[in-house]
């Protein structure tokens, strides 16, 4: 997604309505990848914790909602109509249009054409499709820190993490800040820029760097903060319930239709082509992890399939507008076979990234971010386009890894000394549910009460490691 500043005096514009249509159902379609991300989470988690690891999906949807629409939406995208400087290409004025003040007037929503390609929609529309964005990548970073954080510090550092890394990274990529095409961002500084724009645009169509590298190196620094749960390594830790994993990977796939065509802003030629592409990668993906599973361990999971899908999700966000239908194949199948491969990580180096945030999003979205360079058709290395579309990709990835974690130890340091992170042990031991909720998930006759609230009874896992994958 790269945005395209409107001059101040446009002429009078005029609502198309069937890209209207197109991206509420698209918003819709993604904000309800938060609730197909808890029950995924959730599944993954032991019984005695589902309900906390659900609810910090459902945590950071209000937090990032309500915030968003005061200052993250004028932070990340304040300039889009007005061409109103931001600060250094890193962020706009979060009081500019706090509030959506200026967004709203007395008749209604005011027009934009996002890309300037003379398609106009209702602002609100594409802030609401933005608010879904941010609300997911925040609740990506929670599998990290499974079974052991207090729900309060949680959502307290939902709402810096989102204003302080999210916005800011937001604005840098998508917002016409330093890694987007403008032509005062990085790659026009290294390139060159001709009309205006960079010479090589960088490729992020729905998230690579922003939502899934920024996610991916969030999680696992919270999770070297926070620390390792009890027994890490040495006790099994296996998903409660593998048809709600499955369940959960069923609605991030239809919804991430949303996200990464939705992208496109217009039900046109290139949606369904970005439609077709995601589809693409994801079967290829869900087959590569299974094939290292079958080779490595002898089994093809449940669990390895629908973290296999996850991650060739994640590998097509950034490139699905870049790649034909059998580069999407061959990069969603590398993807999948990674990621199989980078889960088993935490238990080589030691930390406790609770359910593969690192291993999926970091790792797929790495891939998804570089791989776009050699992919693409139209500026590819693997088409004979030269390097230097790679190169700028590799640039903003590590650009946006970089300035994620430096953020993201320093928010986390700073809420450890002043909330602390950790639940007490003996709350840990016995499951996070009835404490931080005063609930258990499941109250069945025949499993001796409250089965949830430190039961250690488990329904499947991989064959090698404690616990299952995750996105």
């Amino acid at each position: 997604m790269t945005t395209a500043l409107l001059p101040a005096a446009a002429a009078t514009p005029t609502i198309n309505e069937a890209a209207t249509a197109f991206m509420l159902i698209a918003a819709s379609m993604v904000l309800l990848m938060t609730p197909g991300l808890a029950l995924f989470y959730g599944g993954m988690t032991r019984a005695k914790s589902v309900l906390n690891m659900m609810m910090m999906s459902f945590g950071a949807l209000g937090v990032v909602g309500v915030i968003y629409v005061l200052w993250g939406y004028s932070m990340s995208f304040g300039n889009l109509q007005d061409g109103t400087s931001d600060v250094a290409g890193i962020f706009t004025n979060p009081f500019h249009l706090f509030g959506l003040g200026g967004v709203i007037g007395p008749e209604g929503s005011r027009l934009v054409d996002v890309f300037g390609v003379n398609v106009f929609i209702p602002e609100t529309v594409f802030v609401g499709f933005q608010l879904t964005f941010a609300v997911i990548t925040v609740a990506l970073i929670s599998g990290a820190v499974a079974d052991r954080v207090k729900f309060s510090t949680w959502l307290v550092f939902s709402g810096i993490w989102a204003t302080v890394v999210y916005f800011p990274i937001s604005h840098m990529v998508w917002g016409g800040g330093v890694l987007s095409g403008a032509e005062n961002g990085l790659s026009a500084k290294i390139f060159g820029a001709a009309d205006g724009v960079a010479k090589v645009l960088p490729i992020d169509f729905a998230g690579g760097t922003v939502v899934h590298i920024n996610a991916g190196i969030a999680g696992l620094v919270l999770a070297l903060v926070v620390g390792k749960r009890l027994g890490f390594a040495k006790t099994p830790m296996r998903p409660h319930n593998v048809p709600v994993v499955m369940l959960g990977a069923g609605l991030l796939w239809f919804g991430w239709f949303g996200f990464n065509a939705g992208s496109e802003l217009a039900a046109d030629g290139l949606a369904s082509t970005v439609w077709l592409n995601t589809t693409a990668a994801t079967c290829a993906a869900m087959l590569g992890w299974l094939l290292v599973e079958k080779l490595r361990d002898g089994h093809a999971t449940s669990i390895g399939g629908a973290s296999g899908a996850v991650a060739g999700l994640v590998a097509i966000t950034p490139a699905c507008g870049a790649l034909s239908p059998v580069g999407s194949l061959i990069l969603g199948a590398v993807a999948g076979g990674l990621s199989a491969l980078a889960v088993g990580l935490k238990y080589r180096f030691g930390y406790d990234d609770s359910l593969d945030v690192v291993g999926v999003h970091l790792v797929a979205g790495l891939w998804g971010t570089i791989g776009a360079g050699l992919l693409s058709v139209s500026s590819g290395l693997f088409y004979g386009k030269g390097v230097d579309q790679t190169v700028i990709q590799v640039i903003i990835a590590l650009t946006s890894l970089v300035v994620s974690g430096v953020l993201t130890l320093l928010i986390a340091l700073a809420l450890k000394a002043v909330m602390g992170w950790r639940v007490d042990t003996d709350v840990e031991s016995d499951g996070i549910d009835q404490t931080e909720h005063g609930e258990s998930a499941y109250e069945l006759s025949g499993f001796g009460g409250r089965f949830g609230a430190g039961s250690a009874v488990t329904t499947g896992s991989h064959a090698k490691t404690p616990e299952g994958a995750s996105a």
